[in-house]
């Protein structure tokens, strides 16, 4: 893989069905928190094998090569340090992050959509400055024309936000259920020490672990 592989982040979620590990940073902080920096197990044990990584946690569960046997790190943790990104993506749950998951015309919580201040009709565009989280009746009301001639105000200036104040938003335990992880990997079983994802590089060690036997997986 092309660039530094502690940038590079794992979207699918498919991947991380079965055994994700939390991967954290040198000063023990997640790379990111939302959403959450997790790798499939099969990274995990990459970036430990090339001495990427420590592992802090691991799962109970093992898999095996022809000559060894890895338990499943559970917690890693990143041997260097990776400068965290100041500039926070536009995505759906970042945009509803911001917005504290309520609407910015009337501050209901239900129902939840997106809006553009200024119709894209009228020359608006998809970005921060443009686009609030707004409850279905509050779309409706406001439809095609802009918010003078819709006769709704914004609770607060849309603009976009710095990835320390998306720290500080309400934990995942305080949003939707839909949003909620599962099985988080801090479960796991500490390792000798204290648990969009970057991918190691795959090249020195794919020959060797592409004999892991998926059927001791549980």
């Amino acid at each position: 893989m092309d660039g530094d592989f502690r940038t590079h982040f794992v979207r699918d979620p498919a991947a991380l069905r079965h055994f994700p590990a939390l991967v954290l940073n040198a000063d023990y902080r997640p790379l990111s928190y939302y959403p959450l920096s997790l790798w499939p197990w099969q990274e995990a044990i990459k970036a430990a094998f090339l001495d990427r990584v420590d592992i802090v946690a691991e799962y109970d569960q093992v898999v095996h090569s022809q000559r060894q046997e890895f338990r499943i790190p559970s917690v890693v943790v990143l041997k260097e340090f990776v400068r965290p990104q100041k500039r926070v993506a536009f995505t759906r749950f970042n945009l509803f992050l911001r917005d504290e998951f309520c609407c910015q015309y009337c501050g209901a919580k239900g129902d939840l959509t997106f809006d553009h201040v200024l119709p894209r009709s009228r020359g608006g565009i998809t970005s921060w400055e443009n686009v609030v989280a707004a409850c279905s009746p509050c779309n409706l009301r406001k439809g095609n024309r802009s918010l003078r001639q819709s006769g709704l105000t914004l609770r607060r200036p849309a603009r976009a936000p710095c990835a320390e104040e998306m720290q500080a938003r309400p934990p995942l335990s305080a949003q939707p259920p839909a949003r909620k992880l599962d099985g988080l990997p801090l479960l796991g079983r500490r390792a000798g020490g204290l648990g969009e994802f970057p991918r190691p590089p795959q090249r020195r060690v794919a020959g060797r672990l592409q004999t892991l036997h998926k059927s001791s997986l549980p």
